[in-house]
This record gives structure tokens, C-alpha cells and sequence, in this order.
């Protein structure tokens, strides 16, 4: 069995490599830039929000405070007549790009350890090229997109956008997958 201290370098590789992927993704092509649409009329609906101060966080427009609210006929008419939204309010002026790419680097490190340890129980030192791709690859994608499709599914987040997301999330392990077959020890 391979011990996990000697898989640091494929660790921090594949997460630098998927950060620099992500990077490209979401700035240097079209690939993103669709995923939000504008709401009509932008300058109107933030002046009608602006004056309740919404905290940051996630919001659910109607939201109902019980299951009994959720059958009762008021509820239903509030959800006819619409409309209907989930939104996340953000600090006002945004807090800069700093804060989420260091925690997007971690959440990487995290994808990466966590495939290593499965992939290191689950492999000798001596494993093949393409088992130790296949079980850093499968369990890379699972943490990179296997949740996902829930938010489309509960939520009704774009279909596309999830899509483009698993895309974005196969790319990431396949990335890992070739960083920890390279540096399998051998």
C-alpha cells in the first residue's frame, strides 16, 4: 500500500493544474459567461430591493413557514401569480476575488487529498498507469460534480449551466487522474 505523505506532489499539482484549468474555463473563454441572465429592467428591480436591506444569504420567494402554509390556498396564489425565485444576496461591493480563489485552492487540495487517500487504499505502490488514473479519475469527478445535478433537479438551476459545470468538473479529474498516474510511485 502506498503511504499518503508520499502522494503530497501529485496532491498539490493536480490542484494547481485544475486551478489553472478553471482559471482558463471561467476567464479566458465564452465557456461561462451565459451561465446568468440579466433581469429586465436591472435599475428598477435593485431599487425596489435596495430599501429592505437584505442580509447575505439564500432567499425563497414565496416561502412558506409550514407544511400546513405550503397546502393552504393563500400559498398557492401567491405561487400562480409569481413570481417564483430562489436568490443569494452577496455582501454589498463585493469582498474582491482574494477570499474565493484561496478557498476555491483549498477546496481543491481537498478533491485532490481525499482522491489520493482513496486511491492510495485502494492500490499497491506498483499499480498500472491506467487503474491508478482510474480510480484518481472516478473519484476526483465524484467530488468535483457529483453534486451538482441536485440543484437543478430541487432548485431548478439551469440545466446548461449545471451541465457545463460537470464538464468543467470532468476536466478538473481528468487533470488529477493524469497528475497522479505521472507520479504514482513506481
Amino acid at each position: 500500500m502506498t503511504v499518503l505523505h508520499f502522494l503530497w506532489l501529485p496532491i498539490l499539482l493536480s490542484a494547481v493544474f485544475a486551478f489553472i484549468a478553471s482559471f482558463i474555463l471561467h476567464t479566458a473563454l465564452p465557456w461561462h459567461h451565459t451561465d446568468y441572465a440579466k433581469v429586465p429592467e436591472e435599475d428598477k428591480v435593485l431599487a425596489a430591493l435596495r430599501p429592505f436591506a437584505l442580509a447575505p444569504g439564500d432567499y425563497m420567494l414565496p416561502r412558506c413557514d409550514s407544511l400546513k402554509d405550503r397546502n393552504s390556498p393563500e400559498f398557492a396564489a401567491k405561487l400562480k401569480q409569481g413570481p417564483v425565485l430562489l436568490a443569494t444576496v452577496m455582501d454589498n461591493g463585493g469582498s474582491g476575488m482574494g477570499k474565493s480563489l484561496a478557498l476555491w485552492f483549498v477546496y481543491l487540495l481537498a478533491i485532490s487529498f481525499l482522491s489520493g487517500y482513496v486511491t492510495c487504499h485502494a492500490l499497491p505502490a506498483n499499480a498500472a498507469h491506467r487503474r491508478v488514473c482510474l480510480i484518481a479519475g472516478v473519484t476526483s469527478f465524484l467530488g468535483y460534480a457529483g453534486a451538482l445535478w441536485q440543484m437543478s433537479i430541487w432548485y431548478r438551476r439551469s440545466w446548461t449551466t449545471t451541465l457545463k459545470a460537470t464538464v468543467d468538473g470532468l476536466i478538473y479529474a481528468l487533470l488529477t487522474a493524469a497528475t497522479f498516474g505521472w507520479l504514482w510511485q513506481r
